[in-house]
């Protein structure tokens, strides 16, 4: 009964030990800042908004043609005959849905470049997370960035090891 007692009480003191040594092995990192801060993230907001202001500038253009066509249009629909009247009244709804349809083809490509673009990226961040946490020998890194619900941050702080390992 006694050894019993004292093997309890060993297992008890390992497993605490064990515990203890895995808590100590937890880190975290706001991801979205880091991703936020890489030059590859910054780069590719710059390009994001240059193809933004070449498609608004498209898109402007358009819209400009058809408010001067509508306004022509409407100036001259009394000299004209009926007929003619509902050729452009058809004419300037087929352009008004090439305006709407360019407007979104724009912002879906934008979307889909940000997308394709921000995956390879994310993915080097991730990489990186995952070999200073490697090289610390912490075995779980939180995102302190979800929702920035992390209350207690006493794991170590990856965020300037990752960026340097990045380079920036």
């Amino acid at each position: 009964m006694k050894n019993l007692k004292t093997l309890l009480l060993i297992a008890v003191f390992t497993l605490g030990i064990g515990g203890v040594a895995n808590a100590q092995k937890m880190g975290h990192i706001d991801f979205e800042k880091l991703v936020a801060e890489m030059p590859q993230t910054k780069a590719l907001k710059l390009s994001i908004e240059k193809l933004g202001k070449t498609y608004q500038d498209e898109i402007e253009g358009m819209g400009k043609k058809l408010d001067a066509k509508m306004k022509k249009y409407t100036a001259e629909q009394n000299t004209q005959t009926k007929d003619t009247n509902e050729k452009r009244a058809l004419e300037v709804q087929q352009d008004r849905a090439k305006y709407e349809q360019a407007r979104q083809v724009a912002y879906q490509e934008m979307q889909k470049k940000q997308s394709d673009d921000l995956g390879p990226i994310i993915e080097k961040a991730q990489i990186a997370i995952e070999g200073v946490a490697a090289s610390k020998g912490i075995l779980y890194v939180l995102d302190a960035s979800v929702g920035k619900g992390l209350l207690v941050k006493k794991g170590e702080d990856l965020f300037n090891d990752v960026k340097a390992k990045l380079g920036f």
